[in-house]
């Protein structure tokens, strides 16, 4: 596990001799491993001590705490859930002196529960089954769990906690509506992956159930990333007015500790419906809490934000799949340059090589660009000019291509040879490829399948290039770390002649406007408005990006930044009636 802070908010100092209805706070906002069961146990055993010595009353962990998240069809697998049902009983013991609740997958006879535990003092006393079942974007919870059906809440310290996860709170009707009359305070356990703007959209909706509900809220979330999705924390306690008491960071690893001061309802509702549960009497004690360092939140602009996300996710990709270091094309153009800054954040420089394969139709200024981007960054390079290459091919196949005049074939055998090479490094010496293609050209299939698009994880997969050129300049803001050059120049794929990409697709400030609405938004061809584009353009765009299914089924997974995403949050036929 990564550094770990204690924190707490400036809004509500340290306090000694607290009343019996001052409560103590830990949210493990921590980074799991989906099956790693023995490092997950380890991560509670050693927060569960931190929040100990720091005089925490209740520490949270994030949903599916045990077996990481998602876990997707391991959870079919009877092994993989017996080892989870070791792992909480392992973890048992570490919740001596405290109370914490710890996200796990149970197996319940024939049924399988999104569930949270309730451990006190060493002993698992209740269960809470998740209710409320996502089953829409990258969730498909239904396909494995079964809804729960019983709230749980505990009473600590003379005042009513109650349990949720996740879902449960983002609807207003859920089981917060029934369960906050008759509690003092509202936990969440959560697991809930990120997109440009999501922590925003979260942060307003708990805020907005905290007033609602007339009961103060304890959020905890997960951080760290898991194949296409990456997690950004951002725990919160908000109190029965909405306003935060404290928050976690983007993107960090951390223990976020909070004070509170509750008040136990008067004429509570009588529990009906609601399983109570009772901590031991020794955690009710009153106790002094230690002082706590003041806690900083640091608000992050939105590149800032997709910019940490990106990093993240990559190193996570990288790293939890067993590889350390990284090799990706440097062409000189903005994408790839902006791979590469990702990758040296998120791994740094001696773990990163740039290959630079020019070909006869690569200008001088690329190459120069790709050096200076190198020297910036401090990266090994390598050089490999492609024609040579070319001429193989060439020769290869005059008989098959005779009585043709050159074309895409020619240009694509281009991207396949650089491909291949990155790919023999790979072979090699063991580094992981990266591609550098950017969702824009992805969604057009203006990239070339076992060429550019060939390599192990796609960093930029799901940032349209606006979103490239605003990183890039975000990045350049205190020193040039993409050559001047590299941001002004007209992109081109240098696969011909004087090659610019608006041979092939309308000006990108044009182009994401409509891809957004076809994409993200699922509107057709008529309700799109062009901006600038015929309706006979947006009708091309669309039959691209229908046609180009095919290939980014085959491409790598990359880091999920936007809404709707290809893959998982965007499941479409690929042959299917296309006019």
């Amino acid at each position: 596990m990564g550094k770990v802070t204690k924190k707490t908010a400036k809004s509500a100092p340290s306090r000694k001799g607290v009343s019996p209805s001052g409560i103590r706070l830990a949210l493990a906002q921590v980074n799991g491993l989906v099956g790693g069961f023995e490092a997950n146990a380890e991560m509670v055993k050693s927060t569960c001590a931190q929040a100990r010595k720091m005089g925490a009353d209740v520490v949270l962990f994030p949903e599916l705490m045990l077996t990481g998240y998602p876990p997707e069809d391991l959870l079919f697998k009877k092994s993989f859930l017996e080892e989870c049902k070791k792992t909480l009983k392992k973890c048992a013991p570490y919740t001596q002196g405290l109370t914490a609740v710890i996200g796990f997958a149970e197996q319940k006879g024939k049924h399988l529960y999104n569930s949270a535990a309730l451990m006190c003092n060493g002993k698992h006393i209740a269960t809470y089954r998740k209710m409320l079942l996502p089953n829409y974007g990258v969730f498909d919870e239904k396909r494995y769990f079964t809804e729960g059906e019983e709230l749980v809440r505990f009473s600590l310290k003379g005042v009513q906690i109650g349990l949720t996860i996740c879902e449960d709170i983002w609807e207003e009707s859920g089981p917060g509506k029934t369960l906050c009359p008759k509690v003092d305070l509202l936990l969440n356990i959560s697991s809930s992956p990120y997109h440009k703007g999501k922590g925003k959209t979260r942060r307003q909706m708990i805020i907005k159930r905290a007033k609602f509900y007339k009961c103060p809220i304890a959020y905890v979330n997960l951080v760290g990333g898991q194949d296409e999705l990456v997690f950004d924390g951002q725990s919160l306690v908000v109190d029965a007015k909405g306003k935060i008491i404290t928050q976690g960071n983007a993107f960090e690893e951390e223990i976020i500790f909070s004070d509170i001061t509750l008040s136990a309802k008067a004429n509570k509702p009588k529990a009906s419906g609601i399983r109570s549960y009772k901590a031991p009497a020794s955690l009710s004690k009153v106790k002094e809490f230690p002082s706590l360092p003041a806690h900083t939140y640091r608000k992050k602009s939105e590149e800032e934000e997709v910019y940490s996300a990106l990093v993240l996710g990559t190193r996570d990709y990288i790293q939890k799949n067993g590889f350390s270091k990284v090799v990706l094309g440097l062409s000189g153009g903005i994408d790839s340059s902006l791979t590469a800054a990702i990758a040296v954040e998120a791994l740094r420089a001696h773990n990163v090589v740039g290959v630079l394969m020019p070909s006869p139709h690569s200008s001088k200024g690329s190459v120069d660009d790709a050096l200076a981007l190198a020297k910036n960054l401090e990266i090994e390079t390598f050089t490999f000019p492609i024609v040579s290459a070319m001429k193989a091919y060439e020769y290869t196949l005059k008989d098959a291509f005779r009585g043709t005049m050159p074309g895409l074939a020619e240009e694509n055998l281009q991207a396949r040879i650089r491909g291949n090479l990155l790919m023999a490094l790979s072979n090699k010496k063991g580094w992981m490829v990266l591609t550098t293609g950017n969702k824009s050209e992805i969604s057009m299939g203006y990239c070339t399948l076992y060429g550019d698009m060939a390599g192990g994880f796609a960093v930029i997969k799901d940032v349209p290039k606006v979103l490239v050129y605003k990183l890039s300049h975000w990045l350049n803001r205190k020193r040039e770390i993409i050559p001047e050059n590299v941001l002004t120049k007209e992109p081109s794929a240098e696969l011909r002649p004087d090659q610019k990409d608006t041979d092939s697709l309308p000006p990108y400030d044009l182009l994401d406007p409509v891809l957004l609405s076809y994409i993200e938004e699922d509107l057709s061809v008529e309700e799109i408005k062009g901006n600038g584009l015929p309706k006979s353009e947006i009708q091309r765009i669309a039959r691209l990006v229908d046609l180009s299914e095919y290939k980014r089924r085959q491409g790598p997974p990359g880091v999920k930044i936007t809404p709707k995403a290809f893959g998982k949050d965007r499941r479409l036929p690929i042959t299917r009636n296309s006019k």
